[in-house]
């Protein structure tokens, strides 16, 4: 071939290639999509330091300091069901990523194939191959045999960078499922604690019902004396039986609630039920330590579910690219090679049996492109709602952040109100105990003592669960406990 022509058709191609390209891009409807927020403030609300000291890069080990506790976090962390299931779905979005890989790379593959083909006389081709004679005097067998073997390429361009595109969405998806497994690893620790302190709580609670039961039984034995000498009528020994059956029936309402919660912690754990070992002698008197919040932008990087819905955006908008590539031409090589003959002895024959070639497809929507348009609408939709779900999950971890602040600080203030008001109560049922074996006080002043003093026991030991809640749930909405 004339060099100089060859050279004008190759121009000539390219010139018809990029006045496609422009064509087609300018026939792609564009919607456009507003970028995301994530400015956050300088300093948390009513904190005036900038000090970067975050309680959240303490490893959750460090931030627990009950052995118990953090041996049954150590087994969930293996054992629990939930978690287990959630790193399958790591795995497969990982698998994900090889497989966009390999959708952009030359797909090579080998073929062999034998077939027998026996065509009707009366048609075009069996009337052809009945005069068609291989030797003298003989025709083309009527059932002809075929064998074949060989390789073949395909190879789609990616000159629009469709498939890389979707490789990275993929990529992202990846990284968005290993920060929701973090985001998860989170939620369980703080779920684990929640109900080991709950347990210990209920422990408490079932102490204090006892004790209170046993102090008021002592007190329904001596009304029963001051009835016998006349001092006291059936009416006391009445209401005050009737305080006993009323602690003695929450006395097992706790007891059943110890067994649930029990059974609870087993299951997050993944294992089957029995005892939690745990130390609650001292639950009453454990220190709530100092929270470091640090700066609103580290929630940015500490917080896995930020983190998560940040990488889903990066997905959803690599697949909006994806979808508007759709709309482009697509360009498919296809090479084969490989040896064909109607009888196996002639098969390495060659050249005669040798068999090629070569191919090359462009293939671009010209008309009724209405699902490519779906596709792409539905593409931007989903980004759109990305940048929503992105900017909400940043919302919400500022607000959780401040709701902790201020619920520890009024936690801190109710208990020590809480304190006072049960060594108050607890003096006054000394007292109204005296005043009543002295026949000063009647019946009524030591139930209502008895119940008022109970009732503020049993606060005081919620108060303190939800104290240690409340540290947890504000070192879960830093963004601590997944690393």
């Amino acid at each position: 071939m004339n060099k100089p022509i060859f050279k004008y058709r190759i121009i000539r191609s390219g010139l018809m290639l990029t006045l496609s390209a422009i064509v087609f891009q300018s026939c792609v409807p564009t919607k456009t999509i507003r970028d995301e927020k994530s400015a956050l403030p300088d300093n948390f609300q009513n904190v005036a330091s900038q000090d970067t000291i975050n309680s959240a890069q303490m490893k959750w080990k460090e931030f627990f300091n009950d052995s118990n506790l953090t041996a049954l976090i150590d087994t969930a962390l293996v054992h629990n069901q939930e978690l287990n299931i959630m790193l399958q779905q790591v795995d497969m979005a990982k698998n994900e990523i090889q497989a966009r890989k390999g959708e952009y790379l030359p797909f090579l593959g080998i073929q062999a194939a034998a077939e027998v083909e026996k065509v009707g006389r009366y048609t075009s081709q069996g009337a052809n191959d009945a005069n068609t004679d291989i030797k003298p005097g003989e025709e083309m067998p009527e059932a002809l045999q075929n064998y074949k073997v060989g390789a073949f390429a395909t190879w789609e361009l990616d000159v629009w960078k469709k498939l890389r595109n979707s490789k990275k969405a993929a990529m992202m998806e990846y990284l968005s499922s290993v920060e929701g497994k973090n985001f998860m690893v989170t939620n369980l620790i703080a779920e684990i604690s929640d109900s080991y302190y709950e347990l210990q709580a209920l422990d408490n609670k079932l102490a204090i019902l006892t004790q209170n039961l046993e102090l008021q039984n002592n007190g329904l034995r001596t009304i029963r004396l001051q009835m016998k000498a006349a001092k006291a009528t059936s009416l006391g020994v009445q209401r005050l039986e009737a305080e006993v059956y009323k602690n003695t029936s929450e006395l097992y309402n706790v007891k059943q609630d110890i067994v649930e919660t029990e059974n609870k912690l087993n299951f997050l754990i993944g294992r089957s039920p029995q005892h939690i070992n745990r130390d609650s002698d001292h639950f009453i008197d454990q220190k709530i330590d100092t929270m470091y919040v640090g700066i609103p932008s580290q929630l940015l990087t500490n917080r896995p579910d930020i983190r998560k819905a940040e990488y889903e955006l990066q997905a959803a908008k690599l697949d909006t690219k994806v979808a508007k590539a759709n709309f482009y031409p697509s360009f498919t090589l296809r090479a084969g090679v490989g040896l064909e003959s109607f009888k196996t002895k002639y098969l390495t024959t060659t050249p005669e049996s040798l068999l090629y070639g070569l191919a090359g497809d462009m293939v671009a929507p010209l008309i009724n492109r209405n699902a490519i348009k779906a596709a792409y609408y539905n593409a931007n939709d989903k980004q759109l709602q990305a940048v929503f779900d992105y900017e909400k999950t940043i919302l919400n971890a500022h607000i959780e952040v401040l709701n902790g602040l201020s619920k520890i600080e009024n936690l801190k203030k109710s208990y020590e109100q809480k304190e006072h008001q049960v060594v108050a109560l607890t003096n006054a049922i000394e007292i109204t105990n005296k005043l009543f074996s002295a026949a000063r006080a009647d019946y009524m002043e030591v139930l209502l003592t008895q119940r008022d003093a109970l009732e503020s026991k049993l606060q005081l030991v919620e108060t303190k669960q939800e104290q240690l809640v409340a540290k947890v749930n504000m070192y879960k909405s830093l963004g601590g406990g997944w690393n």
